[in-house]
């Protein structure tokens, strides 16, 4: 229609052209017409292409900016922010006035008065530009700035310029002005990756922005213009002379008075230290665990934790995870010291005995002085590493975690990735399948050399730790003493490997585990978080609870997401729980774990056991209270290097466990309390020669649990009262 109309007005202006002939000033008015019509077809095609580039009405009307998701702890305290770009969004009526009026005052002073344009600051910018033959004065609104922001490129060009203005228009059109000052207000880009008043106010000061001065609200005022080149960190003193000049504004328009302006002026920067790098916040470990799992929740429940301004609620607790790092770092700091020192002497002897046996020589001693020499030895692989993971009893909430010596270099998170022996820490799981299966802790078996088969088909003869051998020995006393051979025999003789395997796997063990003889020395690999939740098992009363870390994930407006209940089953029974909890109280009372009570003096309830691998190469601690378990790894990443003879698991890793735990107890003013004894159980005063129910005439005897069908009928038949001659 439009192309018809055009070739209509063509074909009239050549018959009038043609019609006067040599009339030339007819033909200079109709030139000057063809020139008008071209150049207004021009500046419409011009204004329709950029026109065509406008985000539609839709898009206009959905303002839903790049937020930043906050990882809570279980009591609400910020453990990690995730986002694109770092922005909170905050109403309007918890932005304090003076904040808005440094900002309205220095960005757009007229913004209640004009319509999304400011016609004088227009003319004032062109005036200037033309002057100066650039495009130094950009007079733009604040709703200029937020349709730029939103929709636009930054790049200072005349067609970004006119679609900023017909932007600016339907954002006028569509929205209130309060509406479009809170959207400025969230979206402005402040510096040092912070968008939006809520994000800068912490970012500087550390606080909300209902909490800013009137200097610091300045401050943030100043930023926009030049976020980089007036950054208080960067460019101080540009900074401040910006911020005043913010402030002299305000006291010329009589936004402040002179008194508040004296007052603001005078005060410092008062921004704090500058965090460098990725900040890692708290529990870096478990954080990134949730970040990952946040990635996979996202394509189920379709949300994107980088821009969607998600609120994570999260098991963990942030004091006790303050704990687990004190215990972790006091310990092996110290071990890490002893530890290279004898790493770096067992390395030199291995190169002084290579050049002995190639004939040359070399003074030990000087090689200890060498720095250069022993930096090259100790290397990477030489650095103990640990995992912690510590769970509530009754949910199997994860509140405490840490993966590694230190995430910044060790992304590794060796409590839910690692995989690694669990030697003796494995051993209740054999003791678990022979009492589940009407055996007592009063069975005995003899302590003897056995021969066993190894998952890769060899065959073993175990030594105790000790290298003790003797008669026969309870099963408890042979659990409180960590004895291998008894544990070996118990497989062999008692309950088979295969029904071991599909305990531990009943219990929440997910690792192949190799059904052989070693089993019960544990053998085969398990992943930390894995057989800690296995230990609580046996804390919760024979209920398997699958470790939880999400609390729940809520939307920008505060509404669930989704929600994550607490996943238990029954593993074993009541009976079974309570039994292993009192035999495993024996290792901590008088066992392998004992220096948890003489050393670190932790008394309260609590059971445990310790663990060692072959050769020193891994150590472990897993203990519980009717409360809190805990388990510790300590070891190094390659299997091939070892902590070194005596770092035992009650060495290396117990000492980690008991100081998190005493803290726990200490600092959170938990009460003790006893492992509750279902109704299926009872205790029985026992001989401890005979096992038979004790008699006054008994020399030694012991309280004993038993399961209430497989107690002891008779008394002791070797202590009896004997009759008068």
């Amino acid at each position: 229609m439009i192309r018809k109309s055009w070739q209509f007005v063509i074909r009239v202006l050549i018959k009038i052209w043609f019609r006067f002939g040599p009339n030339n000033f007819v033909r200079s008015i109709l030139a000057g017409i063809i020139v008008i019509l071209f150049f207004l077809t021009g500046i419409g095609l011009v204004l329709w292409s950029l026109a065509s580039g406008m985000p539609d009405l839709d898009k206009l009307k959905a303002y839903e900016p790049r937020l930043t998701t906050r990882i809570l702890d279980r009591n609400g305290e910020l453990l990690q922010e995730l986002y694109s770009q770092r922005r909170i969004i905050v109403p309007l009526d918890q932005i304090p006035d003076h904040t808005v009026n440094a900002i309205l005052t220095i960005e757009d002073s007229r913004f209640y008065e004009h319509w999304g344009l400011d016609l004088l600051g227009i003319m004032r910018a062109v005036f200037v530009d033309i002057k100066t033959f650039s495009l130094k004065q950009g007079a733009s609104t604040v709703t200029q700035q937020l349709a730029r922001d939103l929709y636009l490129h930054k790049r200072r060009t005349f067609a970004r310029k006119i679609q900023e203005t017909l932007a600016s228009i339907l954002i006028e059109r569509n929205y209130s002005k309060n509406e479009i000052l809170e959207m400025y207000l969230t979206q402005i880009p402040l510096g040092h990756g912070a968008y939006g008043v809520g994000s800068a106010s912490k970012l500087y000061f550390h606080k909300s922005p209902k909490e800013l001065t009137l200097a610091e609200s300045a401050l943030l005022a100043a930023l926009p213009k030049a976020p980089a080149s007036y950054s208080p960190y960067f460019h101080p003193k540009r900074a401040l002379s910006r911020r005043n000049l913010v402030l002299r504004r305000m006291l010329s328009e009589g936004v402040i008075s002179s008194v508040q302006y004296n007052e603001a002026v005078a005060e410092s920067l008062k921004v704090v230290p500058r965090v460098t790098g990725i900040p890692l916040g708290s529990a870096p470990y478990f954080t990134e665990m949730i970040r990952q799992r946040l990635s996979e929740e996202g394509k189920i429940h379709e949300f994107s934790y980088l821009t969607d301004g998600l609120t994570v609620h999260t098991t963990l607790d942030a004091r006790l995870q303050e704990f687990a790092e004190i215990a972790v770092d006091s310990h092996l700091t110290e071990m890490q010291s002893l530890y290279r020192e004898r790493f770096i002497k067992r390395s030199l002897s291995e190169i002084c005995s290579t050049l002995y046996d190639s004939g040359s020589t070399i003074n030990l001693a000087k090689a200890l002085s060498d720095s250069v020499l022993i930096d090259s030895i100790f290397s990477e692989r030489a650095i103990l590493q640990v995992a912690l993971v510590a769970m509530d009893t009754e949910t199997g909430d994860i509140l405490a975690m840490v993966g590694g010596r230190d995430f910044s270099k060790y992304k590794f998170n060796r409590a839910v990735q690692a995989v690694r022996q669990p030697g003796s820490v494995f051993k209740p799981f054999a003791y678990m399948a022979a009492i589940d299966n009407g055996y007592s802790p009063t069975f005995e078996l003899l302590n003897q050399d056995v021969v066993l088969e190894m998952p890769d088909g060899t065959r073993w003869v175990p030594q105790n730790y000790d290298h003790s051998h003797g008669g026969l020995t309870t099963l408890r006393e042979a659990l409180r003493k960590s004895l291998n051979l008894i544990a070996a025999r118990l497989v062999q003789e008692v309950v088979p490997p295969s029904m071991v395997v599909k305990y531990a796997h009943q219990m929440g063990i997910s690792t192949p585990i190799a059904a052989v003889d070693a089993v019960a020395l544990g053998a085969s690999g398990v992943i930390p978080i894995e057989i800690v939740s296995a230990f609580s098992v046996f804390a919760s009363g024979g209920i398997y609870h699958q470790p939880r870390s999400f609390l729940s994930v809520n939307d920008r407006f505060g509404e669930s997401i989704v929600e994550y209940p607490v996943v238990r089953r029954v593993a074993i029974s009541a009976e079974t729980a309570y039994i292993m909890q009192d035999m495993l109280s024996t290792v901590i009372n008088r066992g392998t774990g004992g220096s948890a009570r003489w050393n670190y003096n932790f008394y309260m309830t609590a059971a445990g056991k310790t663990g060692t691998t072959n050769d020193f190469t891994d150590a472990w601690f897993i203990g519980f209270t009717p409360k809190l378990v805990c388990g510790v790894w300590v070891g190094l990443d390659d299997p091939q290097e070892r902590l070194g003879q005596g770092y035992s698991g009650a060495v290396a890793a117990l000492p980690i466990w008991a100081r998190f735990m005493k803290m726990a107890y200490d600092s959170l003013g938990w009460e003790d309390e006893p492992f509750a004894i279902p109704p299926g159980v009872v205790k029985v005063t026992i001989c401890t020669e005979t096992k038979q129910i004790a008699t006054p005439y008994c020399p030694n005897r012991m309280i004993e649990v038993f399961r209430q069908d497989s107690r002891p009928l008779s008394k002791c038949s070797k202590h009896r009262r004997i009759g008068k001659f």
